[in-house]
C-alpha cells in the first residue's frame, strides 16, 4: 500500500517548490539565444544570489556575443559579482582585466575605485601580518584622486587611502617595537624615524615620538632626545605619550 506523507510535510516542501517555480519562470520569459536575454538572465540569477551561475551567463554573454554592447556590460558585471560574492582576488583581476580593456569607459573611476577596494578588502586584520597589498590599494585610490577627483567616488577613496596608510603606519610602529623589545636600538630608532617621515597624519605620530626619544636615549644620541621630547610636548601636550615623556625626560624642556 502506498504511503502518502503527512499534510505537515507537504506544506513545508511547498515554499520550496513555490520558489523554484518562480526562479524558472523568472528566466525562461527571457530568450538565451540573444545577447539581451542572456544578459537578463545573468541578472536574474544575480539577484537570486545564484552567484555561479551568474557569472557563467555573464562569461557566456562576453564569449557568445563579443561584438554586442553587453558584451562589455557583462565584463564588469563579472567583477561586481565576484566583489558582490566576496571573492575579491577574482574581483580584482576582473577589474584589471576590465581597466586594461577599456581605459576610456565612462564608468573606469569606478573601476579603479573598486580595484582598490579589492585590494583594500584582501588586507589581513592585524598589522602583525603581510600588508603588502596596501600599497597596491593606495595606487589606485591615488589613481581615483589625481586622475577623477570629480568622481563620485572620490570621497570614499580618500577615506580608503587613509584606512590603507594607518595601517602601514601600525605596522611599522609594530617593527620598531619589536627592535626596542630585542634592545636593537639604533634599528628601533630607524624606524621611529622613518615612521615619522612616511607616515604623517596617521595619528601615531605621538607614539612614534616617543618611541624614537627612547630608543634615542637608549642610543646614546642626546640632541635627538630633546628634538622628540620638544616636538611631543609642542604638538601632543595632552597625549598619554607626552605625560610619560614629562617624567621620563624631565630635564628636558
Amino acid at each position: 500500500m502506498k504511503i502518502l506523507p503527512k499534510l505537515k510535510d507537504l506544506s513545508l516542501l511547498m515554499p520550496v517548490a513555490l520558489l523554484c517555480c518562480i526562479g524558472c519562470s523568472s528566466v525562461e520569459k527571457y530568450d538565451s539565444s540573444t545577447p539581451e536575454g542572456a544578459y537578463k538572465i545573468a541578472e536574474e540569477y544575480e539577484a537570486d544570489e545564484r552567484y555561479e551561475e551568474s557569472v557563467a551567463k555573464y562569461s557566456e554573454v562576453k564569449n557568445k556575443h563579443p561584438y554586442s554592447r553587453f558584451a562589455v556590460m557583462s565584463e564588469l558585471k563579472i567583477a561586481d559579482v565576484q566583489f558582490k560574492r566576496e571573492a575579491f582576488i577574482e574581483a580584482q583581476f576582473a577589474y584589471q582585466t576590465f581597466k586594461d580593456l577599456h581605459p576610456k569607459h565612462p564608468q573606469i573611476d569606478y573601476v579603479t575605485f573598486r580595484l582598490g577596494l579589492s585590494y583594500f578588502n584582501q588586507l589581513p586584520s592585524t598589522t602583525d601580518r603581510d600588508l603588502s597589498l596596501a600599497d597596491k590599494a593606495i595606487l589606485y585610490f591615488d589613481e581615483v584622486l589625481t586622475s577623477y577627483g570629480q568622481s563620485s567616488y572620490a570621497a570614499e577613496a580618500r577615506a580608503k587611502k587613509a584606512d590603507a596608510l594607518k595601517m602601514l603606519a601600525e605596522k611599522e610602529l609594530y617593527i620598531a617595537n619589536f627592535y626596542m623589545m630585542k634592545k636593537q636600538y639604533d634599528s628601533a630608532l630607524g624606524r621611529f624615524e622613518g615612521l615619522l617621515k612616511t607616515y604623517s597624519g596617521t595619528g601615531v605620530e605621538p607614539a612614534a615620538l616617543y618611541g624614537a626619544a627612547v630608543a634615542a636615549n637608549a642610543s646614546g644620541e642626546r640632541e635627538k632626545i630633546s628634538r622628540y621630547v620638544r616636538t611631543l610636548l609642542k604638538q601632543y601636550p595632552e597625549s598619554s605619550e607626552a605625560d610619560k615623556a614629562r617624567s621620563e625626560f624631565s630635564h628636558v624642556r
